[in-house]
């Protein structure tokens, strides 16, 4: 099945808690951005969904420039990680890994600093979604580790975040790749390896 339409709320997929997508956001070099971006549900029908960037991202540099953006759901975890861990670029905003996308105009709503680090809410309003294609679920603790270990590794240099629980929650993490991943969840979680150098701080 393919081309699906939206949800009614605009959305191509049903959202709830904190659901992990990626954003691609268009740059003064005309590339489009790729990175990950929490999508947090709303408490009651009706009101946006909403984001939050931390520090001076380049994607938070670019919804100010252009207001908007592309948000994509992947399953791929090695797509997940490369947005989440690397600088990367596209010519195009749609993925061609993207199972959905939808197109959002963001509106800035709240600001602040935590640890040291600023932050900034943002109110995202789809403008145009599509569901390129639509897949059976399927539960994989590898997947789901690997999702955890960027978050873990973003925060290593972060002041408000002990350094030492990141490190032992990326070994439990790697552990449980390394036991319940198939080959695309050990090559995403190398990324992670190579890009934040965890286990050489591990050693030390």
């Amino acid at each position: 099945m393919s081309d699906s339409e939206p949800e009614a709320d605009g959305w191509p997929v049903a959202l709830r808690g904190v659901t992990e997508s990626v954003v691609t956001t268009l740059g003064p070099n005309d590339r489009w951005n790729v990175a990950a971006l929490g999508l947090r549900a709303p408490d009651e029908p009706g009101e946006p969904v909403t984001a939050t960037t931390w520090g001076n991202t380049r994607t938070r540099r670019n919804f100010h420039r252009r207001g908007g953006g592309v948000v994509q759901f992947v399953s791929d975890p090695r797509e997940f990680v490369s947005a989440a861990m690397t600088v990367r670029e596209e010519d195009a905003p749609v993925l061609d890994a993207a199972h959905a996308w939808v197109e959002v105009e963001v509106r800035r709503v709240d600001g602040g600093e935590r640890g040291g680090t600023r932050w900034e809410e943002w109110e995202l309003r789809p403008a145009d979604a599509r569901v390129v294609s639509e897949t059976v679920p399927t539960i994989n603790r590898g997947f789901a580790a690997v999702i955890d270990a960027t978050v873990a590794a973003s925060r290593l240099d972060v002041p408000a975040y002990d350094t030492d629980e990141l490190l032992s929650r990326l070994d439990y993490f790697a552990d449980t790749v390394e036991r319940c991943g198939g080959a695309a969840e050990k090559e995403a979680f190398e990324t992670i390896d190579e890009v934040s150098g965890w286990r050489e701080r591990r050693r030390d």
